[in-house]
């Protein structure tokens, strides 16, 4: 793991004064697209990552649903209501 200056994981502040929290909420301002795009530079950064090859078929799968949600076409659903369902899914 890369180890930054000032970061204080009990506090949640990374660098520069900055929040985990505030970042996030930036974060989740930004449009579909723009959180899709963020989402996969950030998930290319993980080490687990590094090795990882895609097959063509999940390549072909990922371009179609960064297309649907570029093309404002994605049906998403908000992060409670998929938590809601998980739980209540383990829940039994």
């Amino acid at each position: 793991m890369t180890q930054m200056k000032a970061v204080s994981l009990n506090r949640g502040v990374l660098g520069m004064g900055k929040t985990i929290n505030a970042i996030r909420a930036e974060a989740l301002a930004l449009s579909a697209s723009e959180r899709a795009s963020l989402a996969h530079d950030l998930i290319l950064t993980l080490e687990e990552t590094a090795n990882l090859e895609l097959s063509p078929e999940q390549e072909r799968e990922i371009a179609r649903r960064v297309r649907l949600v570029q093309d404002g076409k994605a049906a998403g659903r908000s992060a409670e209501e998929v938590f809601a369902d998980i739980r209540a899914k383990h829940s039994r």
